[in-house]
């Protein structure tokens, strides 16, 4: 995820790709050529894992064209593991991805088949453009990138205020915004408290990998 923390203002730049997110996309794919599921997935969305007993009863369901829910009779084929299963943190792409975009990953299979992941995980990209000709771009604003090892216990608005603070008080270090991603990934990672990591304010730290970039947007030259 990628925010820009200006002075008044924060802008974000990008936004996740999960199987949740993209879950009409890959199911349209997967009408088209369901040979690429090899009759170990079902391209249905249930809000549960279906059972044996299931069959012949009435359920919920989604389809590549459905934006709410509708009833299916449910079949024996639907207790099929789901091409999109999970929500959250939780959702994975054929049981085994979390993002739906992605470059590489041109080997990978589910584990235990030959049933490929990449036609599904899509690369391209979603491009957004902020004209720094119509903003006045002052000296602490910055583009915040990191993975989402920050995002998972920091939003948005807690990233600006620890930017905004961070760079307030170390005007003068000429290594502030290197310094300022590690404190930031420092933040993130919390400190060890017996066996766990905990942040600052007792929630459990971040799990994952942290990678933190802060570029700066001003141009002193300009000035």
């Amino acid at each position: 995820r990628a925010i820009l923390v200006l002075k008044d203002n924060i802008v974000p730049m990008s936004s996740e790709f999960t199987p949740e997110s993209e879950r009409q996309r890959i199911q349209h794919l997967a009408f088209l050529f369901p040979k690429l599921l090899d009759g170990e997935f079902t391209r249905f969305e249930f809000p549960r894992r279906l059972k044996g007993d299931d069959v012949g009863q009435k359920v919920l369901y989604r389809d590549y064209f459905m934006e709410g829910w509708g009833y299916k009779t449910v079949e024996k084929a639907d207790l099929k593991y789901p091409l999109v299963h999970g929500h959250g943190k939780q959702a994975r792409l054929l049981g085994t991805l979390a993002v739906s975009r992605g470059l590489g990953d041109h080997q990978l299979k589910v584990i235990d088949t030959n049933i490929e992941v990449k036609p599904f995980l899509s690369c391209i990209p979603k491009v957004n453009v902020f004209d720094f000709a119509l903003h006045d771009i002052k000296e602490d604003d910055v583009l915040i990138m990191a993975t989402d090892g920050l995002w998972d216990v920091l939003c948005n608005d807690e990233v600006a205020h620890v930017v905004r603070s961070f760079l307030a008080e170390n005007r003068t270090d000429p290594q502030r915004f290197s310094e300022l991603a590690k404190f930031l990934v420092c933040k993130a990672r919390g400190k060890k408290r017996g066996h766990q990591w905990m942040l600052d304010d007792s929630h459990e730290a971040s799990y994952d990998d942290i990678s933190v970039f802060v570029i700066p947007l001003h141009n002193r030259e300009e000035d």
